[in-house]
């Protein structure tokens, strides 16, 4: 029988040990917090446990009847008709119990895709559209990504039921009108187009190859164009929609025929406020339908309890379609419905609430003063909104849905921070929003502290004892390094200390230009904060810095697919100076490659399928009179290089550094033979577990057993080890540098962002055993700062001094996981122990810190009896997800994560 690397460990004396600062009770652990949210949201939220994500096709049916229609209209009004068109003729839903209503799809949790952006991924294997979409590289990210199989994700066929994207469910009888609509954008999507020009790029193939090895996780054009920003609720809350169809009439008369001193997008002004207008009406129409279905229901309700609530939702919708809110209750609906309209213009995950409690504060202090809502009303809003934000999901392919966001949507709503003029801005409803996620436990929205040290203690520890419920949220975010990075990156574009205090989360962990907005309400002055940004984490997407390190070792070629990705650079690598240039010159012939191929997917994206609705949102294109497409936005320089496996590739460069080139332990060859063998074990495919110790050995195997002690052994981040620290701040100094090497197609430099959020899996199984010690196919080490499990011996506090070697305001975010024993902090004084754990992260400089509370053996139970966990919540990276809705690999490497069991 195969013995398991624990085993093998075992017996050569260094165990492998997942638990660090203690050792866990005998006895599983529950964790320490936990409440049921109020009646109403309690049953709207064992609804959502009920209820399988479903996919319809009226949303793309009734844009693309329109957009074939008005085949010689001007581009942006086009596309703002067929947007008017899709949302006058959606379907409203209203369920019995909800107080906030309207959503993306006809459906409790639904969405739709937008075949305009990609029209074959989500077709069935023998459609000759899906066929096609195979041949191109992007389709590789979709074979090695995986889905949990339970919840509500649609994983197979059943019934009349059609799994599409692996997560999502269509009737039969919807397939064909779906097939339809999909062959109407056949060599006409942003997607087709997108790959038609981008094969003119020197190097393309390159670029291909970079792809189909899986170099690289996906394309950024076509895929999630919009997201990872913060929205911004100003102006419909401030002037209402009419209010706005009138401001976008009156300047459309100033700029009819006049080209502003620029015959180009000058004259673009006309057709952009137009295309404005259009778009403001569909959007009144929706409302409207919703307001219509309210009334029906209400005229054949029995029971007085639910026909005063239809009465009521009715009054709040006739009145918001058209006016500035009156109340909270009918805020917090406006807000509510500007979301999920900006998601139904754009296939979008990350598009963030930001700092939601100060926005709608105005209404709170007021109605609360004049007594028309109580507290307990206000929670009971906060309780419901966080079930309609869990019923959102994103349409995109296996690969995006899958193997980069777990099915999560990444709604980020910022908490504290501070105000305009630098004081602390937490406030009451900020109180009862974290009291909300303590007693509604769901994914969404998730929780981020704007960490400042001016912040009161009882707030934080607010914080905590939500921390302590197990949701991973709210995260910890380090508002000074934010500001830094803020003024830093986009202080050309104007971005001061006062802009820079407006910052919030979009999506993970983007930091997000924002900018403050001033609000009148009731004769009373007051600044908003809200996003002025383009999408940020778009441009390139995900490296794998571990493959990339197996690329120079091979010479270019990927041994997992025969290709050639990188041209052979035929160096014998005797010095680790020469291998470690090498790395650099195979991840800068990516990120050219793919910096230019993204900007054409990206300008294609902006010619065709400009964002109407979020621009008008954002200061300052509604002032101006230029969308999105035309720079209209405040802050613009928001394009990116992302990576993955960080930690995994400054283990393995270190292990190569005292092995091979100082102490001359190992050759280099004998360490290639070694990782092309997979130090004698077998894939983690073939074991059907992607978590290290868990692997197992191929009988009579054993040259290489003394290798792969000598790379186990070798020096690792995480333990305040300048051998391995002094890498990682060498690699991370050059890489935040020549991002800036790079321009985006909006003419502004490109910078570093470093999250991993569930691309570690589908990389880690792709890439070949690292010189690290791990083995192929096991899933890199999460985030960018966190440690690879089981590596970091030396406790916390030795972890945050590896991590702040280097500064990280320089790069757009970092990532720092930490999964902690729910024992070590019990009580009062663990919450102040994990309050100081994090100021001390934060004083030195972290950027990102965030924790799973949660006993190990939970996890492996919820693996085993899955359908004892549907309501199980885990950390994954920047974002919380239901664990039975999480791949294997990914479950398998947030069990392996080192297990603090005292701080």
């Amino acid at each position: 029988m195969s013995k398991k690397l624990s085993q093998v460990l075992e017996e050569s004396g260094i165990p492998l040990d997942y638990q660090a600062c203690g050792t866990a009770p005998e006895e599983m652990v529950d964790r320490e917090v936990k409440r049921e949210p109020v009646p109403r949201a309690k049953k709207l939220r064992d609804l959502y446990y009920q209820t399988l994500s479903s996919a319809t096709n009226e949303f793309p049916y009734w844009y693309t009847r329109k957009y074939v229609e008005l085949g010689n209209e001007v581009p942006v009004v086009r596309r703002a008709l067929a947007l008017k068109c899709a949302f006058s003729h959606l379907t409203p839903t209203i369920f019995p119990g909800e107080l906030i209503v309207m959503g993306k799809a006809h459906y409790y949790r639904g969405s739709f895709p937008m075949p305009w952006l990609s029209e074959g991924y989500y077709m069935a294997k023998e459609d000759e559209l899906y066929q096609a979409a195979l041949d191109k590289g992007s389709a590789s990210a979709d074979e090695v990504s995986k889905f949990g199989a339970g919840g509500g994700n649609v994983t197979r066929n059943f019934g009349n039921v059609v799994s599409i994207a692996g997560k999502f469910g269509i009737r039969q009888e919807e397939v064909p009108a779906l097939l339809k609509v999909a062959r109407a954008w056949v060599g006409k999507s942003v997607d087709d187009l997108g790959h038609k020009y981008e094969q003119m790029v020197p190097g393309y193939d390159i670029k291909e190859a970079i792809m189909k090895a899986v170099v690289c996780m996906f394309d950024s054009g076509y895929t999630l164009p919009q997201g990872r920003e913060v929205i911004n609720y100003h102006y419909p809350l401030q002037y209402g929609f009419d209010g706005l169809i009138t401001m976008a009439q009156q300047k459309r008369a100033q700029v009819a025929g006049r080209p502003d001193g620029d015959g180009l997008v000058g004259m673009n002004r006309l057709y952009n406020y137009q295309a404005v207008i259009h778009v403001l009406e569909g959007i009144q129409a929706w409302i409207l339908n919703y307001a219509r279905e309210a009334r029906r229901l209400e005229a054949k309700e029995k029971d007085p309890v639910q026909k005063k609530e239809y009465h009521d939702i009715a009054e709040c919708l006739e009145w918001i379609a058209h006016h500035p809110p009156r109340t909270f209750r009918e805020a917090i609906q406006l807000c509510w419905t500007i979301h999920v309209a900006v998601l139904n213009e754009d296939a979008i995950s990350g598009m963030s609430p930001g700092r939601l409690g100060q926005v709608l504060w105005p209404w709170f202090e007021q109605d609360i003063e004049a007594g028309r809502i109580t507290e307990e009303e206000v929670l009971e809003l906060l309780e419901c909104q966080r079930v309609k934000f869990t019923c959102l999901d994103c349409f995109a392919s296996m690969g995006v849905v899958g193997g980069v966001l777990s099915g999560n949507t990444f709604n980020n709503l910022s908490l504290g921070g501070l105000t305009a003029d630098g004081a602390p801005a937490c406030n009451r409803l900020e109180e009862l929003i974290v009291e909300a996620g303590i007693n509604c436990v769901t994914t969404q929205p998730t929780l981020t502290v704007l960490h400042d040290d001016k912040l009161p203690e009882p707030f934080l520890l607010k914080a905590m004892e939500c921390v302590k419920t197990g949701t991973g949220y709210p995260a910890f975010i380090n508002n000074r390094v934010a500001m830094e990075f803020l003024m830093n990156h986009y202080g050309l574009e104007g971005m001061n200390l006062e802009e820079a205090r407006a910052i919030a989360i979009g999506g993970c962990l983007e930091t997000s230009p924002c900018s403050w907005m001033p609000l009148i309400l009731n004769g009373r002055r007051y600044l908003l904060p809200g996003g002025s940004g383009q999408p940020t984490s778009v441009g390139v997407h995900f490296i794998s810095l571990p493959k990339v390190l197996e690329l120079v070792l091979f010479d270019g070629v990927d041994l997992r697919t025969g290709l050639r990705v990188f041209p052979a650079h035929g160096k014998k690598m005797e010095t680790y100076e020469e291998l470690f240039e090498q790395v650099k010159a195979y991840f800068a012939q990516a990120v050219e490659v793919l910096s230019l191929t993204n900007n054409i997917q990206h300008d294609i994206w902006r010619k065709n399928n400009m964002a109407i609705f979020n621009s008008l949102l954002k200061p300052d294109c509604l002032d101006k009179g230029h969308l999105i497409n035309e720079l209209g936005y405040r802050y613009n320089a928001t394009h990116n290089v992302e990576t993955c496996g960080t930690v995994n590739l400054v283990n393995s460069l270190a292990a190569l550094k005292k092995l091979v080139y100082e102490d001359q332990e190992v050759t280099l060859d004998e360490a290639r033979e070694a990782l092309r063998e997979n130090f004698g074990f077998k894939t983690a495919a073939v074991v059907g577990s992607y978590s290290l110790t868990d692997q197992e050995k191929k009988e009579g195997v054993d040259q290489y057993d003394h290798i792969h002690y000598l790379c186990l052994a070798a020096p690792k981040y995480g333990n305040d080890d300048p051998h391995v620290d002094s890498i990682l701040k060498e690699w991370e100094d050059w890489f935040c540098a020549m991002c800036y090497d790079y321009e985006s197609l909006n003419a502004r430099p490109y910078y570093a962002c470093q999250i991993s959020v569930s691309t570690h899996a589908p990389m880690g199984a792709v890439t070949l055993a690292t010189p690290d010690g791990r083995l192929a196919g096991t899933t890199f080490a999460d985030a960018s700062m966190s440690a690879y499990p089981g590596t970091d011996r030396n406790g916390p506090y030795a972890l945050f001094t590896s991590a702040i070697c280097w500064d990280h305001s320089k790069s757009q975010n970092s990532q720092m996981n930490l999964k902690i024993h729910p024992s070590a902090i019990r009580g009062v004084e663990g919450a102040r122990k994990l309050l100081e754990l994090t100021r001390a992260y934060m004083r030195k400089g972290g950027f990102h810190i965030q924790y799973n509370v949660v006993d190990s053996r939970m996890l492996r139970e919820a693996q085993r009896v899955p359908d004892q966990y549907r309501d199980l919540v885990v950390r994954v990276a920047g974002f919380t997800q239901y664990w039975v809705e999480i791949g294997k690999p990914i479950q398998d490497e947030v069990i392996a994560r080192t297990e603090y069991e005292g701080v």
